[in-house]
């Protein structure tokens, strides 16, 4: 008897398929409807952290706020990350396959909905959403092994990681207030050195355009998210009299911070880097390195809404307080971009100079009388200048 063949085959509906590894040179490789619903669900989760982040900046507690979020979006993103690369490397599409992820998903609504209790240092909830979806992560690394002996080494490195890992969390829920920041420090990189410790026999078969589709989508969702902060901040606004001029600038400015922010990321192709240097530390730092693309580009969200408060007299900050939240994750989001996307030694040279010097003079913007307006007016630039010397390349070749 013909044995069924790993990958998804269009038409056909099996309940059951061995879990084999994928080809990572596979043609017209996609975003499956499943990984679209994994995404959905979890920008609620992104949604929560970014309104969360957004009062306590407007209450005046940053440092607690950003460490906050810092934490909480990291259980989001990192349960995101695994999925996204297990998926590009083993997704059957089957009837276990699909139960294993939707289990993922409910840990994930699990965790959005523990969002503002983990601000507030009550993190059971978080750990319980938490620990569910790392779970089923393990149950899809022991079906991989079982199905697959060339990846069973490296899928019994990742189930037995990820299970003492969790463990590992749930004990966190009896560490004193003082010691949780260093020792969620030390589990998030714990969780960060079970891919490399796994990858490191024998790497899966993870497929480079794919996963710079999934990376891209997840970006093109946090973007969205910041597009609803500001449209939210500017509705509350709008209700408070004699400010209809200052928000629609103000919203105009946000506007072009996304849109700027949007062309920058996806100015050039994803997977550039992932093929041209396939090594283990290429694809740990471009996929572990989003996270600060990805947490910045939600944190520019509440900061425009810190700034639509501001302008509307409802904040009690100075000036630069308020103009921190945007114009800080944005030069982030800049340099993170550069690094992964650009690199500093690119051979464009307006290019590769023009993103950390824009992120300079974004963070100089906030000691400015119009901060928001700067930044938008500064991005808005660096895309240009990308334009015009891609453009010049594009004629000398």
């Amino acid at each position: 008897m013909t044995e069924q063949p790993s990958r998804p085959l269009t038409g056909i509906r099996v309940w059951y398929r061995p879990m084999h590894p994928r080809d990572s040179g596979e043609h017209h490789r996609v975003a499956t409807p499943l990984e679209l619903l994994f995404d959905l669900c979890f920008v609620v989760a992104v949604g929560q952290a970014a309104a969360q982040l957004h009062h306590a900046l407007a209450e005046g507690h940053a440092a607690h706020g950003v460490v906050s979020f810092a934490m909480v979006f990291f259980a989001i993103w990192w349960g995101w990350l695994n999925f996204s690369w297990f998926a590009s490397a083993f997704d059957t599409d089957d009837v276990p396959y699909r139960l294993a992820t939707l289990l993922q998903i409910a840990g994930g609504l699990t965790v959005a909905a523990a969002v503002s209790s983990a601000f507030e240092g009550d993190f059971r909830l978080m750990v319980a959403g938490y620990v569910l979806m790392r779970l089923a992560m393990v149950l899809q690394w022991l079906r991989a092994a079982r199905s697959d002996p060339s990846c069973r080494p490296a899928a019994f490195r990742y189930a037995a990681g990820i299970t003492v890992v969790q463990v590992l969390w749930v004990a966190y829920l009896w560490v004193p207030l003082g010691a949780q920041l260093p020792v969620f420090v030390v589990l998030a990189i714990l969780e960060m050195a079970v891919p490399i410790w796994a990858e490191s026999h024998r790497g899966t078969s993870w497929h480079p355009h794919h996963i710079a589709e999934r990376y891209g989508l997840f970006t093109l969702i946090v973007l969205g998210e910041v597009i609803l902060s500001a449209t939210n901040a500017v509705k509350e606004g709008n209700a408070e009299p004699g400010h209809l001029g200052a928000l629609i600038s103000l919203a105009a400015a946000g506007l072009v911070l996304v849109f700027s922010m949007w062309w920058l990321y996806f100015d050039r192709p994803g997977h550039t880097r992932l093929v041209r240097r396939p090594t283990m530390f290429t694809s740990m730092s471009w996929g572990y390195g989003h996270y600060f693309i990805f947490a910045s580009a939600a944190a520019v969200g509440a900061g425009l809404e810190v700034a639509v408060a501001y302008d509307t007299g409802t904040l009690h900050l100075g000036g630069v307080a308020a103009a921190f939240p945007t114009t800080v994750p944005v030069a982030v989001f800049l340099l993170s971009v550069w690094l992964l996307h650009i690199g500093p030694t690119n051979e464009c040279r307006p290019i590769a100079i023009g993103f950390p010097v824009t992120a300079v003079l974004v963070l100089a913007a906030s000691f400015t009388p119009a901060p928001i307006h700067i930044a938008a007016l500064l991005t808005a630039a660096l895309v240009a200048v990308s334009v015009v010397a891609t453009h010049g390349q594009a004629k000398s070749g």
